[in-house]
């Protein structure tokens, strides 16, 4: 496995220091882009972030067609016996109300009968008692089991993904996992992942846990805050800090509260059928062959790894969460009548319908997409960035704009899906990153390369030099970077004379290809608006987060749509064809600031009504709430 680690300035350190950011600012920043790259390091150079699909879309002269070519993963006989047990043993319990205890939250005798079925083993290797299954299909079985109940998919992301299953399968010791595997597949012991505190959440360098060795044991001392999972008895993943490096604990909570660990209990609207709970650690003993050693790096980049895989699982959350916003409209629907007519007869339900289909194809098509280059080998930090952010945005918009608006007051009801859920719809725009933020982190990935190649010799002579306000007039200035910006002269030269080549992409139904051929081509060019904004504010850019983000959103979008293109023109079913020409409409727009046609509307309301009729594949299986406060009509 390839190695880094290093005291050296990063180059986005360098350039905090040269854009005149504090030491403190540029140190931390640094350590962030440290464990990026120690995480990199962890993989192929054909898969870390600039073998990927997105940073190759973007830079290469190339195009990646075929990684944008969903392909699909079976999920093997034995781990769909155990996805088929798992969805009974929650469709039963809900439909007998004996799911959640009388607190409301998932009871310890719904999760033992889920051990049983073998739910907490999915993502387990066979050689520790689990049953192996690859991310893709276990990433789809999240979005059915959405479908059931939302609380119990999230609960097998946290347990498997982000939890400590992950860590210990990808950093532990044959040890470590001998000791803590078997137990995590059985669900004798369920895991999270401790890494927020009070004063630490985007921030991941703020942390004040600490651990000192002390005998055969490190002392823990410190806070934790918004852990879900966290409760006495369980496994976590414990984030501290170690001679004060980041570093990650394997620890054992005990099965009650003591004098040196305490549930920090309060309050929270959101994730309200689960335990979410602060930590508190007080001389707390873990003992040190818990500790996992990454080959190089620090307990950042433990942390780093396991998010990619829960932002796919929260994309595929998000489709199984709006399938059911949209069984509830339908109904609703047919039933609800304005001026002698069904609401769904009207254009701008049909639209909302519409709308809401096309959403649920995009969320479907990252989630097979991001699933599929996981289990492929590629890191995939810009893909599952993506899935993440559309996936928690789509879910918003679903929620508010479509489902409450359709039900009207009775949105409001207690026991209505919206009333009841509204703070879950919401709140996964911040889990796993919020999204804003996540766009400047993963535009910062994505020119990190170019920067590197092109702007980090420039931005040392500079330094070297001490001039922090380059002037490109002045001669003085030119003669200091003449050698430094050789490179970058030259790359310029390049996409001048010759640039991209224009992308081959397989045929697609419908409008699909013409869809994907525009977000291809536009997202080779985006390598010139992506310099232009590098070159316009320089050593200032970190600081210029709206235009970041906005430069961010629309690569974004621009994936989004060539995924969800080539993904849907790989099906048969031509209202997914429907519903992927939407979504890829709607995003062309929202690029190109156009006004949408007639043509647009009409395809969006057909579409909407193809849907009201039953012909929405994706739907199948999924149940309808009860029409509440139903009157005579």
């Amino acid at each position: 496995m390839a190695t880094v680690e290093s005291d050296e300035p990063t180059f986005v350190e360098t350039a905090l220091k040269l854009g005149g950011k504090s030491d403190e600012e540029a140190r931390t920043t640094g350590a962030v882009d440290r464990a990026e790259d120690q995480v990199e390091a962890m993989y192929l150079a054909a898969q870390r972030t600039s073998g990927g699909p997105v940073h190759r879309a973007v830079w290469d002269d190339t195009f990646p067609s075929e990684l944008f070519a969903t392909k699909r993963i079976a999920a093997g006989d034995e781990v769909r016996q155990v996805m088929d047990r798992s969805l009974e043993v929650v469709r039963r319990r809900k439909q007998a109300g004996t799911l959640l205890n009388s607190e409301k939250k998932i009871s310890a005798e719904s999760l033992a009968e889920l051990s049983r079925a073998g739910y907490w083993r999915l993502l387990v290797d066979r050689e520790y008692e689990g049953v192996g299954a690859k991310f893709a299909p276990f990433s789809r079985f999240l979005t059915e089991m959405a479908t059931v109940d939302a609380t119990v998919a999230g609960m097998a992301s946290v347990h498997g993904c982000i939890g400590a299953v992950d860590p210990l399968r990808t950093f532990g010791t044959p040890e470590q996992k001998a000791a803590y595997l078997p137990k995590l597949a059985s669900g004798e012991r369920l895991s999270a992942f401790a890494l927020t505190e009070p004063g630490a959440g985007s921030d991941l360098t703020a942390l004040k846990t600490v651990a000192v060795l002390d005998g055969n044991d490190y002392v823990v001392n410190g806070e934790k805050l918004f852990i879900t999972n966290a409760g006495c008895g369980r496994t976590v993943g414990l984030v501290c800090r170690i001679k004060d490096r980041p570093a990650v604990l394997i620890a054992d909570l005990p099965e009650k509260e003591n004098d040196h660990f305490q549930i920090v209990r309060y309050n929270l609207y959101a994730l309200k059928q689960c335990y979410n709970h602060g930590m508190r650690f007080r001389d707390f003993r873990v003992p040190k062959e818990n500790l996992l050693v990454p080959d190089k790096g620090d307990g950042l980049a433990i942390a780093y790894h396991g998010l990619n895989h829960g932002r796919v699982a929260l994309c595929a959350g998000a489709a199984g969460s709006m399938r059911v916003m949209l069984a509830s409209m339908l109904p609703w629907g047919k039933y609800r009548r304005t001026y002698g007519a069904a609401i769904d007869t009207r254009e701008l339900i049909q639209r909302r319908i519409g709308r809401l289909a096309a959403l649920i194809v995009g969320c479907d098509a990252l989630t097979e997409w991001c699933g599929s280059l996981l289990d492929a080998g590629f890191r995939g930090e810009l893909e599952c960035i993506i899935a993440k952010v559309f996936g928690s945005e789509a879910q918003k918009e679903a929620a508010i704009e479509l489902l409450m608006k359709t039900h009207g007051g009775r949105a409001f009801l207690h026991g209505h899906l919206f009333g009841d859920n509204v703070h879950e719809y919401l709140a996964p725009c911040i889990y796993e990153g919020e999204g804003e933020i996540l766009g400047m982190g993963f535009f910062k990935s994505l020119v990190k390369d170019h920067g590197k190649n092109f702007y980090e010799p420039i931005g040392k002579a500079l330094y070297n030099a001490g001039i922090k306000q380059p002037n490109m007039l002045n001669p003085a200035h030119l003669w200091k970077l003449r050698k430094a910006a050789v490179p970058y002269g030259k790359w310029r030269a390049g996409q001048l004379i010759s640039g991209a080549t224009k992308p081959a992409l397989p045929a697609l139904k419908g409008k699909l290809s013409a869809h994907a051929e525009f977000a291809a081509v536009a997202l080779q060019r985006s390598r010139k608006s992506v310099d232009a904004l590098m070159q316009k504010y320089q050593l200032k850019l970190a600081d210029r987060q709206c235009a970041v983000a906005a430069e961010s959103k629309r690569v974004q979008s621009l994936v989004v749509m060539l995924v969800s293109a080539m993904w849907a023109g790989q099906q048969t079913d031509k209202i997914l064809h429907a519903a992927a020409d939407v979504l890829c409409s709607d995003l062309r727009r929202e690029i190109t600031g156009e006004r949408p046609t007639g043509d647009y509307f009409r395809s969006v309301t057909s579409l909407g009504k193809a849907v009201a009729e039953g012909g929405f594949s994706a739907l199948t299986g999924v149940e309808a709430d009860e029409i509440l406060m139903p009157y005579e009509q």
